[in-house]
């Protein structure tokens, strides 16, 4: 394996990193809240009193930083190398997966770890085996 140094970023990642870490622990301070995705999307389709106004915050903060970003640098292009069909299939496992792991790689591998949930370490540890071998099988196994 080579590391492909004219792209590796370490003080942009971490700085990425410090920003997630401070808006989890924001959130958990302020709201009293786990910043996990798929809890702060489910809290919307059946919405409480009071809950709302802070979910559509943190959703439009996630929208709002790479038009942010993109003010002050061109931002990054992705590739997917995949079709629709395969990238519908994968959406719709990933959030079977969210569902069946009652909460999705962000709120389990972040936030959980960081509490020191037990369920947490387990579902990363499970995210993290099936991404493994997904990858292993599609790079090796599969033509």
């Amino acid at each position: 394996m080579q590391v492909d140094w004219a792209h590796f970023t370490p003080w942009s990642s971490l700085a990425g990193g410090l920003l997630i870490g401070a808006g989890v622990a924001l959130c958990v301070l302020l709201a009293g809240r786990v910043a996990g995705i798929s809890g702060i999307v489910g809290g919307l389709l059946r919405p409480r009193p009071g809950e709302t106004g802070w979910r559509l915050a943190f959703l439009a903060g996630l929208l709002a930083a790479p038009l942010a970003w993109g003010l002050f640098a061109p931002l990054p292009m992705g590739r997917v190398e995949a079709g629709l069909p395969l990238l519908a299939h994968a959406g719709l496992l990933v959030g079977v997966g969210t569902r069946y792991g009652s909460g999705c790689t962000s709120g389990h591998g972040i936030c959980g770890l960081s509490r020191g949930s037990p369920r947490s370490v387990a579902a990363t540890l499970a995210f993290m085996a099936a991404g493994f071998a997904t990858v292993y099988l599609a790079r090796h196994l599969l033509p």
